[in-house]
């Protein structure tokens, strides 16, 4: 008889059962100097993304101030200063501090970011790369 999966510290820590409240930055447009590929890597032409960020916390009941919420001023700040930084070769590797960024504040539990590069490919609306991360 197999035993069924035991479940994860994270995954027993956050629950949707109680609710949740998800902020979001929907389609934020900037440059980055990202890509393997060697047309990717010309520092004169960085690459239009398109960055989508959601940030899921437990419901705060009573609002009192700028305090109780959850504030995302902070990620779209380095977000616009990414097309200044150097050449990144994996798309993962941006979307793990997005991840870190987002868990900066101690009331995220849990995230999703995903990076769209829109003029990659030709033939195709675009690629990316998309990650859900629960607080560890």
């Amino acid at each position: 008889m197999k035993k069924a999966p035991l479940a994860s510290p994270a995954a027993t820590h956050w629950s949707t059962d109680r609710g949740y409240v998800r902020m979001m930055i929907r389609d934020l447009v900037t440059e980055v100097r990202l890509g393997l590929h060697p047309w990717e890597r010309h520092p004169e032409k960085p690459q239009r993304i398109v960055v989508n960020v959601e940030l899921y916390a437990a419901p705060a009941g009573r609002i009192e101030g700028h305090s109780s919420i959850v504030d995302y001023d902070y990620i779209r700040e380095a977000l616009k200063k990414w097309p200044r930084r150097k050449h990144t070769v994996f798309i993962e590797t941006l979307l793990e501090e997005l991840v870190k960024l987002c868990f900066r504040d101690k009331r995220v539990e849990a995230c999703r970011v995903s990076i769209f590069k829109p003029d990659i490919y030709n033939e195709a609306a675009g690629a990316g790369v998309e990650l859900y991360r629960v607080r560890p």
